[in-house]
């Protein structure tokens, strides 16, 4: 089963997932933690950390991830948290900077990527990345690829 820990996403790799028939089989549940507030409430992401990092960075990504499998009956958890635009960005964090995290079985793997374009593309070059790497990696797990 998947769960989803998304910020800059608003939900949109849910809805993605949502969108195949049948995924009622492996999509346990989705959580849109746009705040700071509720990435703490929802999925266990220490304030400190945020305070400590800010909300885009390798430490929440991967808190988001193993929170949304602590948080749920999933196994399997993508999370995503960024800076989609077109303000919010800084020099060491411009737009289109997005922190990934996945937890399939136990471990968590993280990535930072940076996309181009304005906000509608950021989110769906995001959501697009999400998937496919994570397919990459249940494929991995399962002896594949």
């Amino acid at each position: 089963m998947l769960a989803t820990a998304e910020s800059c996403t608003g939900g949109l790799i849910a809805a993605a997932c949502t969108d195949l028939a049948g995924s009622s089989a492996w999509f346990e549940r989705g959580f849109v933690t746009y705040s700071n507030d509720a990435k703490t409430e929802l999925l266990g992401v220490p304030a400190d950390l945020i305070a400590a990092h800010g909300a885009v960075s390798e430490p929440v990504a991967r808190a988001m991830a193993e929170g949304a499998v602590d948080r749920s009956s999933a196994s399997v958890a993508v999370a995503v948290t960024g800076v989609a635009g077109p303000g919010g960005g800084s020099a060491d964090k411009p737009v289109g900077t997005v922190w990934f995290g996945w937890c399939v079985g136990g471990e968590t793997v993280t990535q930072r990527c940076r996309f181009d374009g304005d906000r509608a593309a950021v989110r769906a070059q995001t959501v697009a990345h999400a998937v496919r790497r994570l397919a990459e990696l249940l494929d991995r797990r399962e002896g594949v690829a």
